[in-house]
């Protein structure tokens, strides 16, 4: 019984301790990237989710749960779940490609990009990064969502900023 107090006990300062670490991180590394402070905000979340996800499977090993209802509760949920996900399969992709842009993409929000998609081919400056879509604002001052999980799979073109962009920043 002692034991399960002293690993339930530092399992609780673990994990408060990996939540803030991974908060000032991702701050700091958008901040870095120069990512909007709500786009950071919703990534850190995602994160933290899956984290005390983990700290509840570690904690009901700790104190011995019974695996045999846990898995029973664990797989009927997941079932639902799946089912439901995958009646909405882009909602999740969505918000796994939000993730990925957060570290990986080059661009940010005021840079103007090209999506080459064939004949659907876009062209439009970032206005917002969101966890779902990302808005551009195409030469005829049109606002266009491009969902996430299409974005990474498409080749983007950065373009270069003129110098008349140049004087407008600053």
């Amino acid at each position: 019984m002692n034991n399960e107090i002293i690993l339930t006990l530092a399992l609780i300062l673990g994990t408060i301790a990996s939540l803030r670490s991974l908060d000032y991180f991702l701050t700091k590394l958008g901040a870095i990237k120069k990512v909007s402070e709500k786009r950071t905000y919703y990534i850190s979340k995602s994160i933290s989710f899956l984290v005390i996800v983990v700290a509840f499977l570690l904690l009901a090993i700790i104190w011995s749960v019974s695996l045999d209802g846990v898995l029973i509760f664990a797989s009927s949920i997941f079932t639902v779940v799946g089912v439901a996900l995958f009646a909405q399969w882009s909602i999740l992709s969505n918000l796994t490609a939000s993730i990925i842009i957060f570290f990986t993409f080059p661009a940010r929000v005021g840079d103007t990009i090209t999506i080459i998609d064939g004949d659907n081919t876009v062209t439009g400056t970032i206005i917002e990064i969101s966890l779902f879509t990302i808005e551009l604002l195409d030469a005829d001052g049109e606002t266009i969502m491009y969902p996430n999980n299409l974005f990474i799979q498409k080749p983007i073109k950065k373009l270069k900023k003129t110098k008349e962009d140049m004087c407008l920043e600053s």
